[in-house]
């Protein structure tokens, strides 16, 4: 392998979840070169993609599909602090998360529902029809969120988007 693939590979170990344009301004190379390196590790079996909700992540080939959609999940800050509230609590009614988290109720629907399709997080209905939410797999959850450390522009995102749902919140 090419010291620059070994080097993109290394990036994708580190960060295993990371998206093409976090890989490319972590590896200080032209988006062309970044292309051609990974289309090459990804023929060879050396990384594994996953394109989930408009952006496409990179792993080392040993993520499973429920950890590759996890981490990607898990990468964005509103749907992390989500699931660090829900493994701290349990579970949670969605207006006390919402609450606590600090986020208006239509932004936790979005990302919960993002958590439900991806199999974090469940809905639980009780005899009133009432939703609980819990996370399906708290101990696989807490090691990925292990793996996590968010890049700059991801939680400058994430804040923008809470920003912005507060100004129409009002």
């Amino acid at each position: 392998m090419t010291e620059t693939r070994t080097r993109i590979a290394e990036q994708v170990e580190s960060r295993p979840g990371v998206h093409f344009n976090d890989l490319v301004r972590r590896s200080e190379l032209a988006p062309g070169q970044v292309q051609y390196h990974l289309r090459d590790l990804l023929s060879e079996n050396r990384l594994a993609s996953e394109h989930l909700y408009g952006k496409t992540h990179y792993y080392p080939p040993e993520y499973d599909d429920w950890e590759r959609s996890a981490l990607a999940l898990l990468r964005r800050e509103t749907a992390r602090n989500v699931l660090v509230s829900l493994l701290e609590r349990e579970t949670a009614r969605p207006a006390t998360l919402a609450d606590d988290i600090g986020i208006a109720r239509s932004t936790l629907e979005w990302h919960v529902g993002h958590l439900v399709e991806q199999d974090l997080v469940e809905k639980r209905r009780d005899a009133r029809n009432r939703v609980t939410l819990a996370p399906t797999r708290p101990e696989a959850t807490a090691r990925l969120l292990a793996a996590i450390t968010p890049s700059f522009p991801e939680r400058m995102v994430d804040r923008f988007t809470r920003l912005v749902d507060d100004l129409l919140s009002e």
